[in-house]
């Protein structure tokens, strides 16, 4: 006698129901994969952050203190990308450093002036009750005083009003370095900074108040 098989396969219910499984187990997935990917991005910049912050302290002990002055971002010219903080820290971080990038920054414009970040000091030198200080500063200087050496007291004063503001910032509010843009959607916050204290961590934005 022989024995009747018969063929294994699945019928349409379970193929269905295996779909069914997948398809849900994707959309778990997706979405988990894409944080650990924003994470992973966020611990990077919060690493670069440091490594700037560290240049910055190099400069900082090679010049008597005084804090970095520079413009808050560099400068596009047909001639190439001029000032800016990776320029003027070239002898302690390579200006091609990739610690000059935020690994979720894929701003084009990023890579045109050669970084992701903002530097907080070059912009609150403009603020009208340091500018007015440097004028006077400047107005006392003696008549012969050539222009290379103006321009060096100024930077110098600006540095020096610049860093009382963050020495009297006993809150820590602001970062010396952040990112131009919020870049990491899908973490705590969308954006990073580095501060005088040498910490990296998120920038909290606070209702009413200013950065946190």
């Amino acid at each position: 006698m022989t024995r009747r098989t018969t063929p294994l396969a699945f019928t349409l219910v379970e193929t269905l129901v295996v779909v069914g499984i997948l398809t849900l187990l994707l959309a778990i997935m997706v979405p988990t994969v894409k944080m650990v990917r924003a994470e992973s991005r966020n611990s990077g910049c919060l690493s670069n952050l440091r490594q700037d912050y560290e240049a910055l302290q190099a400069y900082q002990s090679a010049n008597k203190g005084i804090l970095a002055m520079c413009e808050f971002i560099p400068v596009v010219t047909p001639s190439g990308i001029e000032g800016g903080l990776p320029n003027l820290l070239a002898a302690y971080l390579p200006v091609d450093s990739g610690a000059w990038f935020c690994p979720a920054d894929f701003d084009s414009e990023s890579t045109d002036t050669g970084t992701s970040f903002t530097y907080m000091p070059g912009l609150l030198r403009y603020a009208p009750e340091i500018q007015l200080e440097v004028l006077q500063m400047l107005v006392n200087l003696p008549p012969q005083t050539i222009e290379r050496q103006r321009n060096r007291a100024r930077l110098e004063t600006e540095s020096k009003l610049v860093a009382r503001l963050f020495e009297d910032d006993v809150q820590g509010l602001f970062p010396l370095l952040m990112d131009s843009e919020d870049r990491h959607f899908g973490t705590r916050e969308p954006r990073n900074g580095v501060y005088i204290d040498g910490s990296a961590r998120a920038i909290v934005v606070e209702a009413n108040t200013a950065v946190d």
